[in-house]
């Protein structure tokens, strides 16, 4: 005898109810797509213990640098959307979308979004080397010596952007040196190789705690609470203002109750005293959006990048 169909229904939406609550069920993969030592790179494995511990599965950063993040974004837009392959995207997830016409894949269709993590601070720091000690001395020493300062940035980011934009603000030549990660225009940095770069506050504390670099100034439109003496930019150069944010996406497509699952895990996990003052150190606001929210901050941020984009190819 047949099962009447409402038997039927109920036993599927079930068996569906099980399956979500039992994910995940193995390692979830959390791709970054930069080289380790940067930003988004130090955010994932900050997050990476007690994300861990909260899905009691454990949370495996894949670092796939490349193409201005595009190696490692692709990836993801190619991965089953089971939840178990995402990405920890950043300010160049919305940068390349103008930057690079012909990308393979769309920087919102092809994913699904889950939080906001988090908002970051960014800083113009300097080799102790170089004489200068704020932003005023640097644009008189690069007018003075054209074409001799080189900033290292990482490519496509919007670090890179905030020496354009800086260039033609305060009008100066300035060599803007485009990495593969921020973790390698870092290291020659710190060398001297280059003299000069924007980054997050959060890759560059630990170097300036060392003091082996020296802060000019912070890029947001306010002082950061971590280097309250540090001015910023705009108190040299109205009108200049970048920051940098932190996202997770997953693949196109995912499950709701999926989706649901690692928003509250990271949300939750980013509002924990103990991550929230640690990140707030580093210049680092968290935020644990809904993906309605970052749904929406997404569509909002790849129109705004793609005018300043436009503006620093001219």
């Amino acid at each position: 005898m047949k099962q009447p169909i409402f038997t039927l229904i109920i036993v599927a939406l079930a068996a569906q109810g099980a399956w979500a609550q039992s994910y995940p069920t193995r390692a979830v993969r959390v791709v970054v797509p930069a080289s380790p030592g940067g930003g988004t790179d130090i955010l994932a494995r900050t997050l990476a213990p007690p994300v861990s511990e909260s899905l009691g599965q454990s949370m495996v950063i894949d670092n796939r640098p490349g193409g201005s993040t595009n190696i490692g974004t692709e990836f993801v837009a190619r991965a089953a959307p089971d939840g178990y392959t995402v990405l920890m995207a950043s300010t160049p997830h919305a940068i390349n979308a103008s930057l690079f016409p012909k990308l393979t894949f769309h920087p919102t269709k092809d994913f699904t979004a889950i939080t906001h993590l988090a908002t970051v601070q960014t800083v113009l720091v300097v080799h102790p080397s170089l004489p200068v000690s704020n932003v005023k001395e640097l644009i008189a020493l690069a007018r003075k010596r054209p074409s001799e300062l080189a900033a290292g940035s990482s490519a496509g980011t919007s670090q890179f952007l905030a020496v354009e934009l800086l260039k033609s603000m305060a009008k100066i030549d300035i060599l803007n040196v485009p990495y593969k990660g921020a973790g390698a225009a870092m290291n020659d940095l710190i060398a001297g190789h280059v003299q000069l770069q924007v980054n997050t506050l959060l890759s560059a504390r630990p170097f300036l705690e060392a003091k082996r670099l020296k802060p000019l100034a912070v890029c947001g439109a306010k002082r950061a609470g971590s280097l309250p003496d540090v001015p910023t930019v705009s108190e040299t150069l109205p009108g200049f203002e970048t920051a940098g944010w932190y996202v997770l996406l997953g693949p196109s497509g995912m499950p709701r109750n999926t989706v649901d699952r690692l928003q509250a895990t990271f949300a939750n996990t980013l509002n924990t005293p103990a991550i929230r003052d640690r990140l707030a150190s580093q210049g680092v606001e968290v935020v644990g959006s809904t993906p309605e929210a970052l749904a929406t901050f997404l569509d909002q941020e790849i129109p705004k990048w793609g005018k300043v984009v436009k503006a620093a190819q001219r």
